[in-house]
């Protein structure tokens, strides 16, 4: 059994994978995306990329909007996953604010550069401070 970490880290492939099939055109199913990654269901996992998909343009939105000198769509697409994430988890989920932008941060640890991780920082701290 994962634990909270481990599933957002499956959260953040699945969600780069859809980015990747979107932008080829390529057919797929979330589901199926899900159980190339994880042996069990999993609730957390298959609630929190529908509801990033289901609510991507407000997410696009506030992080526009707290983006210094970028744009959600100049992001690669870990780092969009990870924001993506993040965001979600602040507006739309029980998760503790504090929890979710640290996730957040680790896993852009994990996956990005120093500045990338900075950035993912600041735009969930303003987040949460300005829009909670």
């Amino acid at each position: 059994m994962k634990n909270r970490s481990e599933l957002r880290d499956v959260i953040i492939k699945v969600l780069y994978q859809i980015n990747i099939y979107e932008n080829a055109k390529v057919d797929f199913s979330i589901e199926d995306l899900i159980k190339e990654q994880l042996e069990v269901e999993n609730e957390f996992v298959k609630g929190c990329i529908m509801g990033i998909i289901k609510n991507k343009k407000e997410i696009e939105k506030l992080a526009n909007k707290y983006l210094t000198d970028w744009k959600m769509s100049r992001l690669n697409k870990v780092d969009q996953a990870i924001l993506s994430l993040g965001i979600y988890e602040l507006k739309y989920t029980d998760t503790p604010s504090v929890v979710a932008i640290n996730e957040a941060i680790e896993l852009s640890k994990k996956y990005s550069d120093s500045k990338v991780v900075k950035m993912i920082n600041g735009v969930l701290d303003k987040i949460y401070h300005e829009e909670e």
